[in-house]
């Protein structure tokens, strides 16, 4: 049965999974410009370019600042996501050894999933 939109709205997994998706849509967009910088910057290098030459002329951010930005995140936004999709299992009366082996990992990160969620909710 659909959750209805004012409770979706109140919903902290749902928020939770909205901002994943910009997230990821912000990801997918720098990741490409990514990829096109790497691309020239492989024509430099096949050209004869040092990659100290390359790498003093190439604009900021740097490819390398680019992923590293992307990493920080996508682990920032799944973090928060994890945290919320346990919680709302949980408070599904979902076990936490059956969240541990949907998400892969063991029951003792799914405690820590949930504490941590608790101590952001009260902060």
């Amino acid at each position: 049965m659909p959750m209805p939109i004012d409770r979706a709205e109140q919903d902290p997994a749902v928020r939770a999974l909205t901002e994943l998706v910009t997230v990821l849509d912000s990801c997918m967009a720098e990741l490409g410009g990514a990829r096109v910088r790497a691309e020239k910057l492989l024509e430099e290098r096949q050209s004869g370019r040092s990659w100290l030459d390359i790498v003093t002329t190439e604009s900021r951010p740097l490819v390398v600042e680019q992923i590293s930005s992307v990493m920080a995140a996508l682990a920032s936004a799944g973090g928060a996501w994890r945290r919320e999709q346990a919680y709302a299992l949980a408070s599904e009366q979902v076990s936490i050894n059956r969240i541990a082996a949907m998400f892969g990992v063991t029951r003792q990160r799914i405690s820590a999933l949930l504490r941590e969620r608790a101590r952001t909710a009260h902060a």
